[in-house]
């Protein structure tokens, strides 16, 4: 089966520096896949390099067997790459709605004249209204994105990144930053997600990972250390030691 996402001895230096180190790295179709490591590990470098935010010294990146190394990163938003960020990169003075029908409209190729589009196509409006729906949105439609509590913005990030119609989306701390009582909304919500949707979650917090993650791949100083199943990441000595901050004596 062609994964849905591949890197291919994906290498990135900062001057002597190396912060990728030779990564292959395979997501599978409609996978719930983790990516963990310790600061400084190099995780936020190779989502970069992925989206096309760095170019890489040398290797190739895959979606869906397509070799888009050299796009751009619009283009390989257009090719179903989604991405939320760490801190949320909202237009917070328009509502809701208007960033998710700026989404919607953008995939559309629609996008030159939103607030025209808005008013001249319901197909996007419907849409638009239903992903917020589906996130539990609706009731906060029409609100300014800065007038929200931070889980909900983080949840309207996620519904601009589904409005793009991603095979692959890439979860960058998708609870970084949210109150405990507003995180199990996001949890819920990322758990209820299309399952054709390949989710790669990069996050720190390891109950979440725990909770949401079928496979987990853990980097440390810009290399895979070791992947497998969240038991065998639990079970593993190495982890423990540099993740965990454990030192394994005898």
């Amino acid at each position: 089966m062609t994964p849905a996402l591949e890197t291919i001895g994906l290498k990135k230096n900062f001057g002597a520096l190396p912060v990728a180190n030779d990564i292959n790295f395979k997501l599978a179709p409609g996978a719930r896949h983790a990516l963990i490591g310790p600061n400084g590990a190099g995780k936020t470098t190779f989502i970069n390099l992925i989206t096309g935010r760095l170019s890489p010294n040398a290797g190739t990146i895959k979606l869906a067997g397509e070799d888009i190394t050299r796009l751009s990163q619009a283009a390989r938003v257009k090719r179903g790459l989604g991405r939320t960020f760490q801190i949320n990169m909202l237009y917070k003075g328009l509502s809701v709605l208007e960033n998710v029908l700026m989404a919607v409209s953008e995939r559309e190729g629609r996008g030159g004249d939103m607030f025209r589009v808005a008013g001249s196509h319901r197909d996007i409006v419907e849409e638009a209204y239903a992903l917020l729906e589906r996130l539990r949105l609706a009731d906060v439609a029409m609100s300014l994105v800065k007038e929200l509590p931070y889980g909900k913005q983080r949840l309207v990030e996620i519904a601009i990144a589904l409005g793009l119609h991603p095979s692959v989306l890439l979860l960058d701390e998708p609870a970084a930053g949210v109150p405990s009582t507003e995180s199990s909304i996001i949890l819920d919500v990322v758990e209820s997600l299309p399952g054709d949707i390949a989710m790669l979650i990069i996050e720190h917090d390891m109950d979440l990972v725990f909770r949401l993650a079928r496979k987990i791949t853990v980097l440390v100083q810009g290399a895979v250390l070791v992947e497998g199943t969240p038991a065998e990441i639990a079970a593993d000595p190495r982890v423990r030691e540099v993740y965990l901050g454990e030192r394994q004596h005898g």
